[in-house]
């Protein structure tokens, strides 16, 4: 049930057989949640944190307008909020963006792994500063990188982040959001939004249709007009 997580931990270490083993055994309680479900709501308390088996989901902020900001996309393999063992009370919600498939790790375990596997401990550590990571890209993006930019860098991280739990298909993935949900990705209107993705697809860099990306010229020019260096998500297989 787990091989997506397997998969996300194993591109940046080897696991051991002990380690693997540990692991299905204490994440074995799954559940499905329809899309626009909350997986963890804002101001709960888990005492367990939630691993995407399959699926989109996100993290996000709503404001006292009702408008949504949108501060993280997770896919398979994510453990969406693995900060909530020692934060306790979460600050933000985690919403499904399509159906999605989870399990769900006890904190009390958790905590039994802390204690007693030091690498494995190593390895959810990084996976915690890879979110950062993450967020410092979106920041960057958000803040100084044209919009233009922006959808090709989301496009260049996804596609990378897919491959290695297995989730692409040649040069094409599956993406459930809408546009409008697209939008509070990026902070901006769908109006802009859409003359955006409009521009792109006149450059012919990729298509979005039938809720699939499919990247459809060479991947270093996507690359180059995203400014899209892969180092910050940290795929490289090394002791940790």
């Amino acid at each position: 049930m787990i091989e997506s997580l397997l998969l996300n931990l194993g591109s940046r270490d080897v696991l051991s057989a002990e380690e693997e083993s540990h692991l299905r055994a204490i994440i074995v309680k799954d559940r499905y949640f329809a899309a626009g479900e909350d997986l963890v709501s804002e101001g709960s308390r888990p005492g367990y944190s939630t691993l995407l088996l399959d699926g989109f989901a996100a993290r996000y902020k709503v404001m006292a307008d009702g408008s949504r900001q949108i501060t993280a996309l997770h896919v398979a393999g994510d453990f969406v909020d693995l900060h909530a063992f020692p934060i306790k009370k979460m600050d933000h919600g985690i919403v499904a963006m399509s159906s999605c498939h989870v399990a769900f790790a006890d904190h009390a375990d958790l905590k039994a792994i802390t204690e007693g596997m030091p690498h494995l401990t190593r390895l959810f550590w990084l996976d915690t500063l890879v979110d950062g990571a993450i967020h410092r890209e979106w920041i960057v993006a958000m803040g100084r990188r044209s919009k233009r930019a922006h959808i090709a860098h989301l496009v260049c991280e996804l596609f990378v982040r897919l491959q290695v739990v297995k989730r692409t298909r040649g040069a094409s993935f599956q993406f459930p959001l809408t546009q409008i949900e697209m939008a509070d990705v990026l902070g901006v209107s769908v109006v802009h939004l859409n003359k955006t993705l409009q521009a792109l697809r006149r450059e012919g860099v990729f298509t979005w249709e039938n809720r699939t990306i499919t990247i459809v010229v060479d991947w270093e020019r996507l690359q180059e007009i995203a400014e899209f260096d892969p180092g910050y998500l940290s795929i490289s297989r090394e002791p940790r």
